[in-house]
This record gives structure tokens, C-alpha cells and sequence, in this order.
């Protein structure tokens, strides 16, 4: 079955573009809440790296999420759209001296450090502005997670987050600090994850980890177990929400929480993901030796998850209903990697048809660059569309 699209409003439109559909988003924030909702002081921040697009992040931020960010610039992004500053989480493994200033500034609610030395340089510079800094660290639970290898984050190989043997003299370097109060723990293991058994296997090492502490007579006030929830690429009209409640429940259910500990997550991709799609349209079809192209105009420069990662999209020629033939669906950047998929059977191709690329809210739009001097493609939302 193909997606509903207002094609009407489409062949008035420069191509390629993001499409965001505003009422399944809306709906997705509406099931957040509720099912985070169950649970006692379960908190919710959107990860802003997913996408950044302002339509986009205002309805997220009218929902009552906070934000996740990785840089000073989403920072300035989730700022602009309305997020209160303190429901602001700042994590990265990278942080600028500017950067860090700028979070100081806004009195974020929390940085979620990386290291000794960025714990340092975050207690100078708020010394400097007689402030103090509310930190989380980032601890590397090197738990596997079951998804691709370049979107894994919580292996001991990783280059994010302190080494669980380094937790405890990390805490002693904190507490003796004028400038640095330290409120938490984070975690993070990896992205679109499907398996709620990485998500246990999470909460079984960070029960070890807090039983630790315990024995130290230190209970922090915040966990945050980061994001990872993965979505259902290959059926986006079958599963456009993805499963929330057992996401939310494995987390009540094996996470051993002190009853003056609120958890924190921090969701991107299931967020926006199924809401968005690339629209393009077919320059070409090409007859080759053993193969027909549908050449579109969109490329890897507005979509890169499929030369990035070899990542499936399911393809919709979204102005056709006739039989199926098979196509390599390819676009105009001069890389042999810009193909977008292999063997697909779409209803028959012809110059001029619209091609919808799904599941493309997450890392589509935010991730665009201008290789080969190419335009960056607008954004529109259902709301627009009318």
C-alpha cells in the first residue's frame, strides 16, 4: 500500500523536497506522552540531531518534550523554536570552549561530559562566570546493541563516554570541584534498535552500576538511558508509530530506579521518522545492458542514509498505478554510491513522475549538504499543504 500525499500540491512544488506529515507526527508525541506518561517521573527530550527543521521542532517543543542537543548550534535551534532552557540536555564527546560557554549563558539543565578533561574545562569556565555547572556523566556500559556498526555508541571500542572502571574517580574528581554539581548518570548504546532486549540488557548493567554507588551512599538524582528506538523502515503504512509502550515498559520493568531518581530519554529518529518523506522527480529512464534506471532528482546530497549505510527506504512512484517493472532507483550526483536502491519494483516509471523516498524525517533533511554546488531542497509540512 502507498502513503497518502496531496499530489495535487506537489506538481506546484520545486523538487526535490521534504515532506513532514504533521498529523502522524502530532500523533506520535500524543502516544509519547501517554505512554511515558504511566510511568512516575519519566522524562522525555527530543534529540534534535534527527532534524532540526523549525516547523518541525516547534510542534515538537508545543508538545512539552525537552531537547537533546550535540552543539552549540542545536542548542541556538531548540532555543529559537521555544524549548525552555531547562529541559536542555547537552551531550557530544567534542564540546567547544565556546560551545560550553554558550550553555553556561542559557544555565542549561544539565551537560552530559565525556571526559576528565572536558569535566575540567567545563569547572574553569564556569568558574569564570561565577556559575555552577549541573553535569551527567556519560558512562560507556559497553553493552552491543543490535543495529549497524557505524550507529553503535555503547561498545568499549566506541569513542564515546567514560569507561565504567574510570566511574568512580571521575565522581571524586567532581565532587571536589567548586564549580560542578553532579546530578546523574547517562547512557547511551546505539541507534534504531528494534530489540528490547539490548534495552534490558542496558538497565541489567546500569543496576549494577547504581548497586556500586550505592554501596558509596551515592544516589544520583537523574539516570538518563539516551534514545535508540528504532522504526519500521520496511513498512511504514503497516507500523508509522513505532512500539512506545514495550519501549517505556522494558524500562519500568528491569531498571531498578530509587523513588527520588527521575529517568530521562532522549528519542530522535522514532520521533520524526515515519512522518517524512523525500519527494523527487524522474528526470530519465534509462534502458541498460542487463538493467532500467529511474533517474530522479534527488540525490545522496538530500538523502545520505543509503550511500552512508547502505540504509533501506521504501521507494513509492506516488503518480502511477500502472504494473510493476524493476528499477535501479539512482540520482544525478557524480558518485558512483548515489543510488538510492537496487532491483526496486515500482508501478512503470515514466519522465516526470514523483518518487517518494519514506521514513525519511530522521537524518534526511538535517544531514543535506551542497556536494557538486546543489541547492539545499526546501521543507514542507501537511499543515502548508492544505
Amino acid at each position: 500500500m502507498k502513503g497518502t500525499f496531496p499530489i495535487h500540491k506537489f506538481r506546484e512544488l520545486e523538487t526535490p523536497f521534504y515532506y513532514y506529515d504533521t498529523n502522524l507526527l502530532r500523533h506520535t508525541l500524543d502516544t509519547i506522552r501517554k505512554e511515558a506518561g504511566k510511568y512516575n517521573k519519566f522524562c522525555v527530550h527530543y534529540a534534535v540531531k534527527a532534524n532540526a527543521n523549525p516547523k518541525v521542532l516547534s510542534i515538537i517543543r508545543e508538545s512539552g518534550l525537552g531537547a537533546d542537543c550535540v552543539s552549540g548550534g542545536e542548542i541556538k535551534a531548540a532555543i529559537k523554536a521555544g524549548f525552555p532552557a531547562n529541559k536542555i540536555v547537552y551531550a557530544g564527546v567534542g564540546k567547544t570552549d565556546a560551545e560550553i560557554n554558550l550553555g553556561l549563558d542559557y544555565d542549561i539543565f544539565c551537560f552530559n561530559v565525556e571526559s576528565v578533561p572536558e569535566l575540567e574545562v567545563i569547572n574553569e569556565l564556569a568558574a569564570a562566570k561565577g556559575k555552577i555547572a549541573r553535569v551527567a556523566f556519560r558512562i560507556n556500559p559497553d553493552v552491543g546493541a543490535h543495529t549497524h556498526a557505524n550507529i553503535t555508541t555503547g561498545l568499549a571500542e566506541n569513542k564515546f563516554g567514560i569507561s565504567m572502571k574510570d566511574m568512580d574517580h571521575v565522581i571524586d574528581r567532581a565532587l571536589e570541584m567548586n564549580n560542578i554539581n553532579f546530578v546523574g548518570l547517562h547512557f547511551h548504546i546505539g541507534s534504531q534498535i528494534l530489540d528490547m532486549g539490548d534495552f534490558t540488557a542496558l538497565c541489567n548493567r546500569i543496576n549494577e552500576l547504581q548497586k556500586k554507588l550505592y554501596a558509596r551512599q551515592i544516589i544520583v538524582e537523574h539516570i538518563n538511558v539516551g534514545g535508540g528506538l528504532g522504526i519500521d523502515y520496511a513498512h511504514p503504512n503497516r507500523q508509522p508509530v513505532p512500539d512506545f509502550a514495550s519501549y517505556f515498559e522494558t524500562y519500568h520493568k528491569h531498571l531498578k530506579l530509587r523513588p527520588q531518581q527521575t529517568l530521562h530519554f532522549e528519542l530522535g529518529r522514532s520521533v520524526v521518522g515515519q512522518c517524512g518523506s523525500l519527494i523527487t522527480k524522474v528526470i530519465y529512464v534509462k534502458q541498460g545492458t542487463n538493467k532500467q534506471f529511474a533517474i530522479v532528482d534527488g540525490g545522496m546530497t538530500d538523502l545520505i542514509r543509503p550511500a552512508l549505510y547502505q540504509a533501506y527506504h521504501k521507494i513509492e512512484n506516488i503518480t502511477s498505478d500502472e504494473a510493476t517493472e524493476t528499477y535501479d532507483v539512482v540520482g544525478p550526483i557524480c558518485e558512483s554510491s548515489d543510488v538510492f536502491g537496487k532491483a526496486i519494483d515500482l508501478n512503470k516509471v515514466k519522465r516526470g513522475d514523483l518518487i517518494a523516498l519514506r521514513s525519511a524525517g530522521a537524518y534526511g533533511e538535517i544531514m543535506a549538504s551542497g556536494y557538486n554546488c546543489r541547492q539545499l531542497p526546501q521543507g514542507y509540512t501537511s499543515d502548508e499543504l492544505v
